[in-house]
């Protein structure tokens, strides 16, 4: 098995059992804040990633690239703002994500300018991870912001949108996630999904432009 086999399964496994516990976590305790405690009673308030896994979706992340993890469920009456509560709360998952990717590019950009510098290639290769790492981040806040049920995007939507709107959604929802699924399996969202997340993955490397020149000043 060459070295690119062994990080595309490496990354199959962080996002199984790291990007998405930690993504479902958020929800989780997005819901318990904001007054809603059926996640803790349903043990989903944990950082354990047996608690987050679905066994079907972590197969198919594994063997074809596309899963998901176990929803995490919540009481929307519980909430003193219903539509803020949903929103905030399904907000929580790609929110971690970003910050996840966040840290992912900093430690890549250490790690690479270790490797430089100490002339290593098990550093670099370790910069590689982090860099695999901030990519999975990204494209799952990316994918999880796309407003279509039923993804977190469609509910931070619904904070904005009318009752009708969400009956809308509400009776044709299946249909929705049906041809949404098709579209992504058929690779008609490539594309404009990869410019999304190259878009963010910018952005990121903007918010960390401090990282090079401290760095820099350390080892050079």
């Amino acid at each position: 098995m060459d070295a690119q086999k062994i990080l595309d399964y490496g990354a199959k496994l962080i996002v199984i059992f790291m990007c998405i516990p930690i993504h479902e976590y958020a929800h989780a305790w997005a819901a318990t804040k904001l007054g809603d405690d059926t996640p803790r009673y349903q043990g989903r308030l944990t950082l354990n990633p047996l608690a987050h896994l679905d066994p079907i979706g972590a197969l198919c992340i594994f063997f074809i690239g596309f899963g998901w993890g176990k929803p995490v469920q919540v009481n929307p009456i519980r909430f003193n703002k219903y539509r803020k509560g949903m929103a905030l709360t399904a907000a929580a998952g790609p929110i971690s994500n970003i910050i996840m990717g966040l840290i992912g590019i900093i430690l890549y950009k250490l790690f690479y300018i270790l490797s430089i510098v100490q002339l290593s290639e098990p550093l670099w290769y370790v910069a590689l991870i982090f860099y695999y790492f901030t990519a999975i981040n990204v494209g799952l806040a990316v994918f999880n912001l796309i407003p279509v049920p039923p993804l977190d995007g469609e509910k931070i939507l619904s904070y904005f949108t009318s009752n009708k709107v969400d009956r809308f959604l509400a009776q044709y929802q299946n249909y929705i996630a049906i041809g949404f699924i098709i579209l992504v399996v058929t690779g008609v969202l490539d594309r404009p999904i990869g410019w999304l997340q190259s878009g963010m993955f910018w952005i990121m490397d903007k918010l960390t432009f401090w990282v090079n020149p401290i760095l820099e000043a350390i080892f050079y």
